[in-house]
């Protein structure tokens, strides 16, 4: 695949990752920020797997379907934790990260 075809999946990932980095930094603000460890480590690996993934598709990597694959997992999981929370940031995030596990599950197959 090229750059070009790859780009839908890339801009969703590089959304989720800027909301998982808003996420888990309006996470570490709030007073009750010891129930949300969880959260907030589920949204900082989020981010990583999304740039990694972005990365991947933007340089054409032959291992781009699978490292989707396992960023959608990354994702599916942070927006299972983030639905768990009433935040607005935990809201979006959780959008951000449906959404994006969605784009890379298309991609990847």
């Amino acid at each position: 695949m090229t750059h070009e075809q790859f780009q839908s999946c890339i801009s969703a990932c590089d959304a989720c990752a800027l909301a998982c980095g808003h996420c888990a930094g309006s996470c570490l603000a709030e007073e009750g920020v010891a129930d949300m460890t969880r959260c907030i480590e589920l949204a900082i690996d989020c981010a990583a797997a999304c740039h990694f993934a972005s990365a991947a598709m933007a340089r054409g990597s032959s291992e781009a379907a699978t490292i989707c694959r396992m960023c959608a997992d990354i994702c599916d999981a942070c927006a299972a934790e983030c639905e768990k929370h009433g935040a607005q940031h935990c809201k979006d995030c959780a959008a951000s990260c449906r959404a994006c596990a969605q784009a890379c599950r298309a991609m990847a197959s």
